[in-house]
């Protein structure tokens, strides 16, 4: 496991906004996957997809930030 593997996992248990954020993020995923799926795409459906594409991007932004933070809060605790 890498070690941002290991900084989601622990932000998944013991973070309450990363956790939400992941769980928006797989919804997203699964309604794109759906859409993908789908034999015959509506044009309602496109619009759909790259706006779920760039709610997803905006959630995984977030998420690395929440990551970036982490790191930061971790190194200094280390340095003290």
């Amino acid at each position: 496991m890498t070690q941002d593997e290991e900084i989601k996992d622990y932000l998944i248990s013991n973070s309450p906004d990363f956790r939400r954020l992941a769980h928006e993020h797989h919804a997203y995923e699964a309604k794109l996957e759906a859409i993908r799926s789908s034999s015959h795409v509506t044009e309602a459906q496109e619009l759909e997809e790259i706006n779920l594409k760039k709610l997803k991007l905006n959630l995984k932004d977030q998420m690395n930030q929440l990551i970036q933070e982490y790191r930061h809060e971790h190194a200094q605790a280390q340095h003290s």
